[in-house]
């Protein structure tokens, strides 16, 4: 059966993608571009922020002539010496002493600071050394205030009150968050594969039939073979990109970690329930096989990939539409429209990854669901097949399936 339906060449076009893919060093060049990139990004991103952190720090510290008027008599006398500021008793004097040169900046706090402004008067020193000015202002109300308040009032007006939450079901320590962690892994790969690699999927198809070297082919091997074939090839090139991916990210958080006071990351405190794994691996593959029948089926009908590229939103969108309902999916599963989409194949992997990830998948929703998918992608795999082995010979123009399946029975 398997046989049959692979055909006996699917090892051999199998093997022939693989190795041909990985012997390109236009392969390994795109394979690491993106961690190279992604590096590269987060290290302009942390350069920039320390020397913007630094700049800010230098900003406070940087020595200029300060005078103010405290009418909010929150600002202490020790504050005031720390800065080298002076007071002045009317708001009117110390305005003019700015505009006449004779200070730099004046700072004037009202009565109710939850109500008026705090006033800033200041030579201009750049669009944006001004920024000082306001950074002391803030500095002297904020060291004041924390002088005058206990080490509890600080935590709990600055968030760093520490909560631990302790939730059970059945009597048993239960974290919702952690139990999706496992399962939900395979949402993850499934949207990063179809929307990263979907198009070169569905373009190497194309490509094929623009250069016409899949008429030489289809005289030695099935359509069908061909087509699995191409499909479990590139399957197995995502896996090698995304192994080397990852491979970079763990390393570098190895190196890094400490460096960058990253946070740690205990995995054996992660709940593996092996059930809910098992069924999300299930739904993640006949899902995967799914789209990449569909877009390999959207590729062969095309005459070219500038026209193919054109239909590649609507399996992204067939993806990315149930997110919209996704808190309906986790608390109200009884709904018509719920079980619509979870049973529906074209929509039926996120809500079935999604449900089963928070635990609220029934058993005979899993069997219906994944016999749905399995079902659907042998479906479009054998159409798929049909339009690469039409789309072959008619090349110049979009294949549709009535004309596909009259053309089929003539």
């Amino acid at each position: 059966m398997r046989r049959r339906f692979f055909g006996h060449n699917f090892a051999t076009v199998y093997r022939f993608e693989v190795v041909r893919t990985l012997k390109k060093k236009s392969f390994w060049a795109g394979v690491l571009a993106f961690p190279i990139l992604i590096a590269g990004i987060f290290g302009l991103t942390y350069y920039a922020g320390n020397q913007s952190e630094t700049a800010s720090a230098d900003l406070v510290k940087e020595k200029f002539s300060i005078a103010l008027t405290d009418d909010s008599n929150i600002i202490s006398p020790e504050t005031i010496e720390q800065v080298g500021a002076k007071t002045i008793s009317n708001r009117a004097d110390g305005i003019k002493k700015v505009t006449s040169g004779q200070l730099d900046a004046y700072f004037y706090y009202p009565k109710d600071l939850a109500k008026n402004h705090v006033e800033i008067y200041a030579q201009s020193v750049g669009i944006f050394e001004n920024s000082r000015y306001q950074a002391v202002a803030q500095s002297l109300l904020q060291a004041s205030t924390l002088a005058q308040t206990n080490a509890e009032t600080i935590a709990i007006l600055t968030n760093q009150v520490n909560f631990e939450v302790q939730t059970f079901r059945n009597g048993e320590n239960y974290n919702p968050m952690m139990e999706m962690i496992a399962p939900g892994i395979f949402l993850v790969l499934f949207y990063l594969i179809i929307a990263t690699f979907g198009g070169q999927m569905m373009n190497a198809v194309v490509e094929e039939k623009e250069n016409r070297v899949s008429e030489i082919i289809l005289t030695t091997i099935r359509a069908r073979t061909l087509i699995v074939g191409k499909i479990f090839a590139f399957l197995t090139l995502i896996v090698i990109q995304m192994a080397v991916v990852l491979g970079f990210v763990i390393a570098a958080y190895l190196v890094l970690k400490n460096h960058l006071n990253l946070p740690s990351f205990d995995l054996s405190q992660i709940p593996l329930d092996p059930a809910r794994i098992l069924v999300s691996f299930l739904i993640f593959t006949s899902s995967l096989m799914l789209f990449s029948g569909l877009l390999v089926a959207i590729g062969a009908a095309m005459p070219t990939a500038k026209e193919a590229n054109q239909f590649f939103a609507i399996p992204i969108l067939l993806i990315f539409a149930p997110l919209y309902i996704a808190p309906m999916m986790i608390t109200n599963t009884t709904n018509s429209a719920i079980s619509f989409i979870t049973f529906f194949p074209f929509t039926a992997p996120v809500p079935l990854m999604l449900r089963n990830a928070v635990g609220n998948l029934n058993v005979w929703e899993v069997i219906i669901g994944i016999a749905i998918l399995t079902t659907t992608a042998v479906t479009v795999f054998i159409i798929a097949a049909r339009l690469f082995q039409t789309g072959a010979v008619e090349y110049s123009k979009k294949l549709s399936l009535k004309g596909l399946f009259k053309r089929k029975t003539a």
